[in-house]
């Protein structure tokens, strides 16, 4: 297949148009129209319907063009690897990241960027990095115990522990629960994981029960901040990374034999970009960074 045709077509896809594709390209509209012909010609099937208000997918150019984002990806991230081979990893990292990590996370993550002085980072944020579809991205690093099916490499970094923190000001005014039930006399905030229902809560020895959270959010400095600023008592996880400028114990654990369990902290890449020289080098880096921080 001629990639040429190929890019051309996806980018009609995407566009919805020849016009805008041959725009978005920056090609002529009739250079454009004869590479889809010759696209279809070889595939010996419509793939596109041509209507006056633009173009349609055929069920034909549907499945092509599932399947042709893949193919043209891993063309590109061979002719990475190709004009990376033996070079010192540099270019710009496309990374996914959960919404709310602790920002103090982020300077160390710095000084583990200048191994490779030549690498530059363009970080997204998500509340679910996996929930959709990764496009324009290197690896997303997410919570959870798998990672999407399909073409990916996995690896997990790291296991945290979910538990119930409040701040010793708040414990003081309303008490500290001794049980379960005493939660309900409480304001409780909570960290929704992706996929997953923030008004249950889970038991250290399996099972869940159910609460009414004051706060739900999937932020997870957000809700932290909540807590150690008095608010309640807050399920989080915690990377037990001390919080800058605060004294040692600013949060306490609360019922931490009864309510909690342990999440995955995973990286995920297309496998296609796994062996790309600038990626490969910081998957490399990043369980020995994340082990220095104690995680």
């Amino acid at each position: 297949m001629d990639l040429e045709e190929l890019r051309a077509f996806l980018a009609v896809a995407e566009a919805g148009s020849f016009l805008a594709a041959a725009t978005s390209l920056r090609m002529p509209r009739a250079t454009l129209r004869r590479r889809i012909d010759q696209l279809e010609a070889r595939a010996g099937v419509l793939l596109v319907d041509r209507t006056r208000d633009g173009v349609s997918l055929t069920e034909a150019g549907r499945l092509l063009a599932a399947r042709g984002r893949l193919m043209v990806q891993e063309s590109n991230a061979l002719l990475q690897s190709v004009r990376e081979a033996g070079a010192e990893p540099s270019g710009v990292l496309r990374v996914l990241l959960p919404v709310g990590l602790p920002p103090h996370l982020f300077p160390p993550l710095l000084t583990l960027a200048r191994t490779y002085p030549r690498l530059a980072f363009r970080l997204q944020f998500s509340d679910n990095p996996i929930g959709g579809l990764m496009e324009n991205v290197d690896f997303a690093i997410h919570f959870g115990e798998t990672s999407p099916a399909g073409p990916w490499v996995s690896r997990e970094l790291a296991r945290l522990r979910v538990w119930l923190v409040a701040s010793r000001e708040y414990l003081a005014r309303r008490g500290t629960p001794a049980s379960v039930e005493d939660l309900a006399r409480h304001d409780l905030l909570t960290w929704e994981a992706p996929f997953e229902d923030g008004r249950s809560w889970p038991l250290l020895r399996g099972g869940t029960f159910s609460v009414a959270p004051v706060i739900t959010a999937p932020d997870i400095h957000l809700i932290r901040q909540l807590a150690i600023a008095g608010h309640g008592v807050a399920l989080v996880p915690d990377a037990m990374v001390p919080d800058p400028g605060l004294p040692e114990g600013a949060l306490v654990p609360v019922l931490d034999e009864i309510v909690g369990r342990e999440i995955g902290l995973r990286v995920v890449v297309p496998a296609v970009l796994a062996e790309v020289p600038r990626i490969k080098a910081m998957l490399d880096l990043l369980e020995p960074f994340l082990g220095k921080l104690g995680l």
